[in-house]
């Protein structure tokens, strides 16, 4: 009896079309996939320390304590830094009126007189309620109270949408707890002949990941010290915050940088004037901070772990924003490891190749 056999384009057009259904449902899914990543993720991170516990403790007390440093230190950290943030942006409200003063004293003044342009003269009062009209007419908000519950509203709608506050911690207890189990299935389904290789490769990826961010992370904590302790002695009110920022900003090649200094120079303008001693002394802050991130905590802390160029860096995080905007920027640098390791290997491969020893040559060549 003969067997009827299913002609190939027909096997292969059932593939792609199979493969663009999968597609499309995955991006339909996107906001419920969304939870679940982030929770893997966290899990990834926090597996390292749940791990070490889990030696002395049961696994599940392991995760309970992770979560409870984490709030307890959340919360230490919000207790010292919600009161300095208060004063600090009650500070910069006040340099308001000043920077408006500036402008009708110096810089009208200088523009009238050497160029053909006529600025006008500002007021506090004017630059309030054009502020207030274009809220109103833009967020449809009256005054303060009905623009905060604006905020709080979308801020909610949000939350509920995603449910990211409440399920993703659920989610990534779920994902430690069952985390070895969950390796050794993956383990188990890989091919036999190629799951050494696999293993080896994403071992790897694990290393220069874990690296990285550990590293990261460090550099991003004394690089934050090191510009607000900068910006604090200067004489800058709002040094502490910018400092902070500017280091948790670094996480992104040079956005650190440039949002500090153009944050700094603006409060120093703002508090200091056009006083170019303490402009020049803020800007120096920032060289010596570039200076101890490049040659001192990236090459003590990071080292070669991603394995890149500063030109390959800054291809990366271009091509990140590019395709996926800020969030394309924050994983620029992870992926790009990620992708550096897997080149490494697929290049030994090549090399390993009859084709590359010269003992082979594909007919197209001949």
């Amino acid at each position: 009896m003969q067997v009827a056999r299913i002609d190939p384009f027909f096997k292969r057009l059932f593939a792609v079309v199979a493969i663009g259904i999968g597609l499309w449902l995955i991006y339909l899914l996107i906001p419920v996939i969304l939870p679940f990543l982030t929770a893997f993720i966290l899990a990834y991170l926090l597996n390292p320390i749940v791990a070490r516990l889990a030696r002395i403790m049961p696994r599940w007390l392991s995760i309970l304590i992770v979560y409870t440093a984490i709030i307890l230190g959340f919360g230490v950290l919000l207790w010292w830094l919600l009161p300095t943030l208060w004063t600090q942006i009650e500070s910069a409200w006040e340099y308001f009126p000043r920077l408006v003063e500036w402008y009708n004293s110096d810089i009208r003044v200088w523009v009238n007189d050497n160029s053909r342009f006529n600025l006008p003269v500002l007021e506090s009062q004017i630059v309030s309620d054009t502020l207030v009209e274009y809220l109103n007419k833009n967020y449809n908000v009256a005054d303060a109270q009905s623009f905060l519950m604006y905020i709080m509203n979308s801020g909610l709608t949000v939350i509920n949408n995603t449910g990211l506050v409440v399920l993703v911690p659920i989610l990534t207890f779920y994902f430690l707890f069952n985390w070895n189990e969950r390796l050794q299935t993956w383990k188990a389904a890989l091919p036999a002949t190629s799951s050494k290789k696999i293993i080896e490769i994403a071992r790897d990826c694990d290393k220069a990941l874990m690296a990285f961010i550990k590293g990261q992370l460090l550099v991003m904590i004394l690089l934050g010290v090191v510009y607000a302790v900068q910006l604090q002695l200067i004489g800058l009110e709002l040094g502490l915050i910018i400092g902070m920022v500017a280091g948790i900003a670094s996480f992104v090649p040079y956005l650190g940088f440039g949002i500090g200094f153009i944050a700094a120079i603006i409060a120093g303008l703002f508090q200091f004037g056009m006083d170019w001693l303490q402009l020049g002394l803020i800007a120096g802050a920032f060289m010596v901070g570039q200076a101890v991130e490049g040659y001192i905590l990236q090459p003590l802390l990071l080292g070669d772990k991603i394995g890149l160029s500063p030109l390959w860096v800054i291809f990366a995080v271009l091509a990140g924003a590019s395709l996926l905007g800020f969030v394309g920027m924050l994983i620029a640098l992870p992926v790009s490891a990620i992708i550096n390791v897997l080149f490494r290997h697929a290049y030994a491969a090549y090399q390993n190749t009859d084709w590359y020893k010269g003992r082979k040559q594909y007919k197209l060549f001949e």
